[in-house]
């Protein structure tokens, strides 16, 4: 199988020994155009877009369906070249509803080695990393189908984005150069369940990226419970490892906070967890639970999340409550699993591979399919 271009950066695409412009001239169509295929790259001799397409795949992800839900967030289901499958999500700004900003979540596995008890992603395992290309190709073509530029960029799909160093480190390179596609890091998020040596690491890159981090607990027991993960790395080295990355960046990493009815919404979690908020002068983000086919976990009423939220407040801390978005399409957080086209949760129907390969041609390119009922 042909390597992906973006799974290099561009002074490393071999290119022959034609003009060094050359290089600058394919970067352009790349990133500016978002050229579909290197055939479409008709500044460049047509000697050298042949042999560009006999070493290297532009496109590894093809997009079999689209939904939509009622609140405008919208799920991407792509096809990889090896018969795997991932998701994207397209969530417009939750904060600000009527600013058109728009929020892309990427992947950046096949799935999830790491079991967090209340995520769908682990349920079946973890497949393979996503390489570099794959994972900015989800940008590139999502930025196509919704004819626009995103505005955010988190981390926060499927997978554990830094069990996948190389290729994160080479598409946040990609993703943030003014010659790729000149996306600010400080509107970029990396979310972690917990890997204390790689937040250390991220820590010494020159990247500003945004870090959240997936507690849900307060403490060791109960956290070692719902994220095995936990084991390994308990909370006082990954407090240390949080105070770390703030310091290094000059700016708070994000707790996560999903609410598990009866599990972890009582007011003594709200204490402990109010606690470790002020030690890190950090972001509360708190989730009610997301409903996840076959797992046990019920969401909290809302007198309890609001009654929780209250306690963090009097504590002295921020906190925001991430309010259910595109959960009808299990396009919510937690929600994102391994599918395939013809059983993707959320229903839907799938888009023929003949139309498949449009979809750089936004608006009439996927079907839009709305929950039943609507």
């Amino acid at each position: 199988m042909k390597r992906h271009l973006l799974d290099q950066t561009p002074d490393e695409w071999e290119i022959g020994s034609g003009p060094s412009y050359q290089r600058s001239i394919l970067r352009r169509w790349v990133f500016a155009k978002r050229a579909p295929s290197f055939e479409r790259m008709t500044s460049l001799p047509s000697s050298l877009r042949a042999e560009l397409a006999g070493r290297y795949r532009l496109r590894a992800l093809r997009a079999v369906r689209r939904l939509e839900n009622a609140d405008g967030v919208q799920k991407l289901l792509w096809k990889l070249d090896d018969g795997e499958a991932v998701e994207s999500v397209v969530i417009p700004s939750e904060a600000d509803p009527g600013s058109g900003r728009l929020t892309l979540c990427l992947s950046s596995q096949i799935g999830c080695a790491y079991r967090c008890a209340f995520c769908a992603s682990g349920l079946l395992g973890f497949r393979r990393n996503l390489s570099s290309g794959e994972i900015v190709e989800q940008l590139l073509q999502a930025e196509a189908i919704v004819g626009r530029r995103m505005d955010n960029l988190v981390f926060m799909g499927m997978g554990e984005p830094l069990a996948n160093w190389d290729s994160l480190l080479r598409a946040l390179r990609l993703i943030t150069a003014p010659w790729g596609a000149a996306m600010s890091p400080r509107r970029i998020t990396i979310s972690t369940s917990g890997l204390v040596p790689e937040i250390r690491r991220l820590a010494d890159q020159p990247l500003a990226v945004g870090l959240a981090v997936s507690l849900h607990a307060a403490d060791d027991a109960l956290r070692s419970r719902l994220m095995p993960v936990n084991r390994r790395y308990p909370l006082p080295l990954l407090l240390d490892a949080c105070e770390e990355y703030s310091r290094k960046k000059r700016q708070p990493v994000t707790l996560e906070y999903i609410l598990l009815a009866g599990v972890n919404d009582s007011d003594k979690e709200g204490a402990r967890l109010g606690r470790i908020a002020r030690r890190l002068r950090a972001k509360v983000n708190l989730i009610p639970y997301n409903r996840v086919e076959g797992l046990p976990w019920e969401r909290p009423e809302p007198e309890r999340v609001d009654r929780f939220e209250r306690l963090l407040r009097a504590a002295g801390c921020r906190v925001t409550v991430r309010r259910r978005k595109g959960e009808e399409i299990y396009a919510a957080c937690g929600q994102l699993r391994l599918i395939t086209p013809g059983d993707s949760p959320g229903g839907g129907e799938s888009v023929p591979p003949s139309r498949g390969t449009q979809v750089l041609r936004p608006p009439h390119l996927l079907l839009v399919d709305r929950p039943k009922g609507e």
